[in-house]
């Protein structure tokens, strides 16, 4: 038997991974002998389509199939056993172990079909949970908590003690729920697993709810990802065909029902007393604490709230026992963290690393370094409630108080990479634009500052920038920060105080010298034809506004009251004529 995989998480299907499925099957229609599956996302997003081919007791792994190349494989390599050299990226099972990964939560994606129950089971699954049926619930929280698992969505609060504050609260109701609403930009690792591995998901919550004593729960994920729910859906139906969700799971007294609510899409309902609203049907609000959602969350009842590759690590560390997790990591910071690269980086996709290992390690070695060999300036952690991290601080640990004194935060999970050509004030402005169209306007601080802070940003970046702005935009930032209700206004002015604080000779070029050093912001930016125009015409062809003129092997002339600043005229010289200012 001839096995063929196709990944088909949303980075393979946005990359034509569809395709390449339909082409292997039209190819393989009349082979009894050849068996086609999808799978989720392996991590190498950038060189997706990705197919694995097992043949002969080995397998190998092929990159950018579309189907011109799938048929070449097809032909050459499950036909006539010929591996296909050009598309070839790995061979051997060593070398699917990906350099200085350990995987942990990604244990599964890309190598089951994650809508097959029996494939999760055949590596382990649920395995778990029938260990925790065995035990007493307030030993599987001493296992949750001996692992040294902190929440992987944020501040990285015990997950161990998260989990004994609602076991110890009294209730005839509790709730568990899994927090799946990413919204990051540049974060794809809980689409990434909820996609490739929902079983795992699944299984940390059932654990979880047996451990505080729950009956019900919920996974909150946001609309926006369709092929996550459908998995999630399928998933949850499999299980309670095989008696592993329902009543009385696996002959016990423990009873289990879940549910999927879909999010609208509001990033502040990842706080997760937004996100309670939201389920109870309420706008989308966070609330005072306490009371905390271990004594009073959903409908008022004791609820526990972990995010979903905290969970897929719970169903890893009951299977496998809490040191087989606490092994890996530095001191405080235990386990490995799953990172999404994206921005100005070769090779983008997900990761899953040891914590304390160093950002360049992850950048460089991982990562592959930077797009076109330009040179690293920072890296954005944490999405919008982070902070950038310099090109001097290259060598800090990956683990949550190495990061935090920089400024940044773990979160999520999410690493944007910016090169030389990024304005570090441009940046900033793109988060602060992000959280306040985001803020649900509930407090006055997050709803009135954020707004204050994007228009002196705005300013700067139009050239209109004053010399008090960096005071300003300094003591809003302390204030919203001080005074917001939630984990979104207290973490917003993140990316303009560690921007200040590592680039601050950037906001004062755009305040006083009225120049944008990166060459970014359009309103500072002046383009001029130099010496060494030999007048072939090319910028006068690309200008889109007839800005330029002039005659052919004369110097060219750009008239800068009709240059809109596009650039175009730059990109086409061959001659270096053209200055960018």
């Amino acid at each position: 038997m001839i096995e063929i995989k196709i990944g088909t998480a949303t980075c393979g299907n946005a990359a034509g991974a569809q395709k390449t499925l339909e082409k292997f099957q039209i190819l393989s229609k009349e082979n009894n002998n050849i068996l086609i599956s999808e799978t989720g996302c392996i991590g190498m997003c950038y060189q997706e389509p990705i197919v694995e081919i097992f043949a002969s007791g080995k397998k190998f792994l092929y990159a950018n199939v579309d189907e011109k190349v799938a048929e070449k494989i097809f032909t050459d390599h499950v036909v006539h056993n010929n591996p296909v050299p050009e598309n070839l990226i790995a061979e051997t099972e060593n070398e699917y172990q990906f350099n200085k990964q350990k995987r942990i939560v990604l244990r599964n994606t890309g190598i089951i079909n994650p809508e097959k129950l029996e494939e999760y089971i055949a590596r382990g699954g649920y395995e778990g949970l029938k260990k925790s049926l065995a035990m007493t619930p307030a030993d599987v929280v001493k296992v949750v908590t001996d692992s040294g698992l902190r929440g992987r969505g944020g501040a990285g609060f015990s997950t161990g003690m998260k989990w004994k504050f609602a076991s110890d609260s009294k209730n005839d109701k509790k709730y568990v729920i899994c927090n799946a609403d990413e919204g990051d930009p540049g974060a794809f690792m809980d689409r990434s697993v909820l996609e490739g591995d929902p079983h795992a998901v699944i299984e940390g919550i059932l654990i979880c709810g047996y451990a505080i004593g729950a009956n019900e729960g919920y996974v909150y994920c946001r609309a926006e990802y369709p092929l996550a729910i459908k998995r999630l859906l399928e998933a949850i139906k499999q299980a309670e065909e095989k008696n592993l969700l329902g009543k009385n799971i696996l002959g016990t007294n423990f009873s289990f029902e879940l549910h999927i609510k879909e999010g609208a899409g509001a990033f502040v309902c990842g706080e997760e007393t937004a996100l309670m609203a939201s389920i109870e049907g309420k706008r989308g609000m966070p609330r005072l604490r306490p009371p905390f959602p271990a004594v009073s969350g959903l409908w008022a009842k004791p609820t526990n709230i972990n995010n979903v590759e905290t969970l897929a690590c719970v169903s890893y560390i009951l299977a496998n026992g809490a040191e087989s997790f606490n092994k890996y990591g530095t001191e405080k910071s235990k386990g490995t963290k799953v990172f999404a690269l994206a921005g100005k980086i070769k090779n983008g996709g997900l990761v899953e690393v040891p914590m304390g290992i160093s950002l360049k390690e992850v950048i460089f070695e991982i990562g592959g370094g930077i797009k076109d060999n330009k040179k690293f300036k920072a890296v954005q952690m944490g999405g919008p409630s982070g902070g950038c991290i310099p090109e001097s601080l290259i060598n800090t640990p990956v683990d949550y108080e190495s990061l935090m004194a920089t400024g940044a935060i773990v979160g999520s999970g999410g690493m944007v990479v910016v090169d030389e050509d990024t304005c570090m004030v441009d940046v900033a402005r793109y988060f602060l634009n992000f959280t306040q169209t985001e803020s649900c306007g509930k407090c006055t601080f997050c709803r009135i500052g954020t707004k204050r802070m994007l228009e002196i940003l705005t300013r700067i970046c139009d050239g209109k920038g004053e010399d008090s702005d960096v005071e300003k935009l300094l003591d809003l930032a302390n204030k919203v920060k001080n005074a917001s209700l939630c984990g979104l206004g207290q973490t917003a002015p993140n990316p303009i105080l560690t921007t200040l604080k590592y680039f601050k000779d950037e906001y004062i070029a755009h305040i006083r010298d009225k120049k944008c050093p990166a060459g970014v912001c359009t309103a500072l930016i002046r383009f001029d034809i130099n010496d060494k125009c030999i007048g072939c015409g090319a910028c006068k062809r690309a200008c889109p506004v007839a800005a330029i003129t002039g005659t052919v092997k004369q110097k060219h002339i750009l008239v800068q009251d009709l240059c809109i600043k596009c650039g175009s005229c730059y990109n086409v010289c061959k001659f270096s004529a053209v200055d960018k200012g």
